[in-house]
């Protein structure tokens, strides 16, 4: 299918063949007959993708600010590889979908194939979206009227906030298109409204939807208009659409309200503002967030937890068909604000028309009928079918993917034969970039594949136990990041599933172990004639509580999804597996406790360690540090970059060039065991007794209890 991207890196745009999405639960997919392009975001990004990199920071100095603080800890090289890595994402291009539904996901009922309806799907031949963020398309509504749905909602959620009344005068700065539409909602509600713009032909259509007008490109002054329209009274409410990076307009706007008017903020200017401009009136500000209550919630918007309409009247979902059933009684006018429509094909063309023509204004993508639904692309011919190299499958091609295992896998030549993801402008992207043959929205191609040897799993944690036991079943070995598991039933299938099928390696990515500075460590420890004491403190930086890791059944929490990293390295420096641990974590307060906790370990040989796992320290404090205490002698591994020795007689100190937490190392003996056959790099039975650690970790710290392995 058809897809517009642009890259961030260099701005440039392209309208790419990608993989169909695959119908998931709880989603809809839609066939798309036309979106619109949201002239004011749009433009935004475009011109933010084609600037450089000096301007870029000059955008974000909170980026900036993150930037420094880790080349203080990661070294410069590090940082910049992963900056650069960002910037060459592509980037799905819209939010503005009208189309058709083809298949709905599990628990969806209230949805049909043939239904019309819209959704905030990208501009793509075929979206898949979460089912609140759906809505039904009335019939007298057509498809391009019903693409300006998402943007109606912006504004609609912009004049909610004002609270409007029969009667009142709202002032509204920025006639594009959701300024147009702020109008006709306003003038719906019965508000006088009094436009500003510098646009003639802007100002011309708000007019003819009832406003007062406000030329600022003919010198009018908008406050003074104001004063004007309401008998020096001041409007009742302000409400910005404009995008600027100017101050003065919310100055314009407080000034133009009467005493305790309102002023609300839908686009995006300077936000430098002035004390005395509020404060004399007791002015209210607020910033409107997108289309409604359920946005960038992820309950809501991707697992389809509805808000109790008597408890949130209009949600994001219910404001799409407020504004559908607006276009569908006439109180709405969208064709009066399309100015140019193009094919899907034309689309770079569309870009460059907004970009270059101020008189352009709703710009209408349209869509062929009869698209070709396909899950795969093909990419590159090449394949090593014979040579003894391994035959890999990739599902996941997230940052971590593309960051770290990509670029590895690619170092050793395997035949990489598919990549895999939901996404399917990310799959054709690290395709393209790491010489895959292929890529694929469903992973099933990968299983079924019999030429395809490895499997590597990088999504989810939640989805690692399934794409474990599928991959051994279909005869693959299986490569998956960490964790291994969230639960002690998943460990038991895997467990089941290694035994079922003795031919097939399973690794898991506890890469730390294969460090330099670890086979350093080891190396100085071998002779040593009693336990070990050891140290390892993570000052693992803050997650928001509501990000999918600190989700229990999705991420399964820190200390099962980076933790275990740090109870496989200790046990590995011991060469012993883990016998009990004790945990405890902080007390009532923090929203997130449990990735702020100490926890113990005692391991089989005697030797004891102490992982102190915090969320709650200074990013520019080193992430990793760790100390051994050893037959008199001591040892310290400053973030892997440097490893001090203390007491030894021929060692002071082991450097390397650059951080090396043995990522490459692990992939390259990985692949190697697959083409060259040995031994497992990890036995089995060390990676269910991390795990198992792992688990006793958590619980022993909420239930305050020492747990035997």
């Amino acid at each position: 299918m058809k897809q517009i991207l642009q890259h961030l890196k260099n701005g440039q745009m392209e309208i790419a063949d990608v993989p169909c999405p695959q119908v998931g639960y709880g989603k809809a997919l839609i066939q798309t007959r036309a979106s619109l392009i949201s002239a004011g975001t749009e433009k935004m990004l475009v011109e933010f993708g084609k600037a450089n990199l000096i301007q870029k920071a000059r955008q974000q100095p909170d980026k900036v600010k993150q930037v420094l603080d880790k080349i203080r800890t990661d070294g410069l090289l590090p940082t910049l590889e992963a900056v650069f890595r960002k910037l060459d994402e592509p980037l799905p291009l819209g939010y503005c979908n009208a189309g058709v539904v083809l298949e709905v996901g599990g628990g969806i009922s209230d949805l049909q194939p043939g239904d019309r309806v819209i959704s905030n799907g990208n501009h793509a031949e075929f979206v898949c979206v979460p089912r609140n963020l759906v809505a039904k398309t009335p019939e007298n509504v057509s498809d391009e009227q019903a693409a300006f749905t998402i943007l109606g909602a912006i504004a609609l959620q912009g004049v909610r906030l004002v609270q409007p009344t029969l009667g009142e005068k709202v002032m509204v700065f920025g006639m594009g298109l959701i300024g147009l539409i702020t109008v006709q909602l306003l003038r719906a509600s019965g508000c006088e409204v009094l436009a500003v713009d510098v646009n003639p032909r802007r100002l011309a259509l708000a007019q003819g939807f009832g406003a007062k007008t406000v030329d600022c490109l003919q010198g009018a002054d908008p406050i003074a208009a104001a004063r004007a329209f309401t008998g020096e009274q001041g409007v009742d409410a302000a409400i910005i659409t404009a995008s600027a990076k100017t101050d003065e307009i919310v100055h314009q706007a407080a000034e133009s309200c009467r005493k305790r008017g309102r002023v609300v903020l839908v686009g995006v200017v300077g936000l430098n503002l002035r004390r005395s401009d509020f404060y004399q009136k007791e002015l209210t500000f607020q910033v409107s967030c997108s289309y409604g209550p359920g946005r960038y919630d992820e309950a809501y918007e991707q697992d389809g937890r509805d808000y109790p309409s008597g408890l949130v009247r209009w949600t994001e979902g219910r404001n799409f068909e407020a504004v559908l059933g607006a276009i569908s009684n006439g109180s709405l006018n969208m064709d009066s604000l399309i100015t140019h429509r193009f094919k899907i094909d034309e689309a770079l063309k569309a870009y460059e028309k907004i970009e270059n023509d101020p008189a352009t204004l709703g710009v209408i993508l349209q869509y062929k009928g009869d698209s070709e639904r396909s899950g795969v692309i093909a990419i590159s011919q090449r394949g090593t079918k014979g040579s003894g190299k391994a035959v890999v499958g990739v599902i996941g091609a997230g940052s971590f993917s593309k960051g770290i295992l990509l670029p590895a896998i690619a170092k050793t030549k395997a035949d990489i034969a598919y990549i895999a993801d939901l996404n399917g402008a990310a799959a054709k992207h690290a395709g393209v970039k790491f010489g895959a043959r292929k890529a694929v929205t469903d992973y099933q191609r990968i299983l079924d594949d019999k030429q395809v040897d490895t499997v590597f799993v990088v999504t989810g944690h939640n989805t690692h136990a399934r794409f474990i036991c599928e991959g051994l079943e279909a005869g693959k070995h299986v490569f998956v990041e960490k964790p291994l598991c969230l639960h002690e039933a998943e460990l038991d299938e895997i467990e089941s599933a290694v035994r079922k099928n003795p031919d097939s390696f399973l690794m898991v990515g506890f890469n730390r172990r294969f460090s330099p500075h670890t086979l350093k460590i080891k190396n100085l420890l071998a002779g040593r004639s009693a336990p070990v004491c050891m140290n390892m403190t993570v000052n693992a930086g803050i997650i928001p509580a509501d990000h999918w890791v600190q989700n229990p059944e999705i991420g399964g929490g820190r200390i099962l999804g980076e933790g275990c990293h740090f109870i496989d390295l200790l046990s590995f420096i011991a060469s012993s597996p883990v016998k009990s641990v004790s945990a405890a974590m902080v007390g009532d307060g923090p929203a997130v406790r449990d990735d702020k906790m100490s926890i113990v370990l005692e391991f089989a040989d005697g030797s004891i360690g102490t992982v102190n796992y915090f969320a709650n320290g200074a990013k520019s404090y080193p992430k990793e540090s760790l100390e051994i205490f050893s037959d008199g002698n001591v040892l310290r591994l400053d973030n892997f970059r440097v490893t001090h020795g203390f007491g030894f007689k021929n060692f002071r100190k082991f450097k390397t060039a650059r951080q090396d937490k043995g990522h490459a190392a692990q992939f390259d003996l990985f692949i190697k065991r697959i083409e060259q056959g040995g031994e497992l790099l990890i036995p089995f039975s060390q990676l269910k007794n991390v795990t198992q650690a792992s688990f006793a970790a958590v619980k022993s710290a909420r239930e305050r209890v020492r747990l035997e392995i």
